[in-house]
């Protein structure tokens, strides 16, 4: 992993953009690193463009600003594409992963994105499938484990299963560990 990687979420109101920054914050610090997780909101309803992001370090984090050029972005909601810039400030080697059942070829050449690399999940086939919900948030964050390498993946799942036991049944949080190893095998990238 670099020194240090930001990261920038879309989403909508519901979709968990911002629960999402916060477990991999939440893993990060497990592992030894230096986080910042925080939101942005507009208008506070359900469906409403969100954006969150996710600073991790190996060293102290001194910036309090918002991430302008993040390492990666991460699109929750594929619909946000085409009303929400969703590639704004991203670096010349960044990483774009969409929630999308499109091929990163087809991706590309929607988005006309000539930079970076891009990877693409199902993550809402995957959701629906194994948590009978459209919240594809948790498998995002396993397709960014697995494009970014940031982190060991069953890190992940072992923070989600300790930090939201007591806060969701069995079933849900079960469920949200096969959707993350899911999304972990079925990304692709180009």
């Amino acid at each position: 992993m670099r020194d240090k990687i930001e990261v920038r979420w879309h989403g909508r109101g519901g979709q968990g953009a911002v629960t999402a920054s916060k477990i991999l914050a939440e893993a990060a610090i497990l592992s030894g690193k230096f986080i910042q997780a925080f939101p942005e909101f507009g208008p506070e309803r359900a469906g409403a463009p969100v954006k969150s992001f996710t600073r991790i370090s190996a060293r102290p984090i001194n910036t309090h600003t918002q991430i302008a050029s993040p390492d990666v972005i991460v699109v929750l909601d594929p619909t946000l594409i085409g009303t929400v810039n969703v590639c704004e400030g991203i670096a010349k080697d960044g990483i774009l992963i969409i929630n999308t059942s499109k091929t990163p070829g087809e991706t590309r050449k929607t988005l006309g994105l000539s930079l970076g690399k891009i990877a693409t999940v199902d993550a809402t086939e995957i959701a629906i499938k194994e948590m009978k919900r459209n919240i594809p948030n948790t498998p995002m964050i396993a397709a960014l484990i697995r494009v970014t390498g940031m982190m060991k993946l069953e890190e992940v799942m072992n923070n989600f299963k300790k930090q939201y036991s007591g806060k969701f049944n069995p079933d849900l949080i079960e469920a949200n560990l096969r959707a993350m190893k899911s999304a972990y095998e079925k990304v692709k990238m180009e």
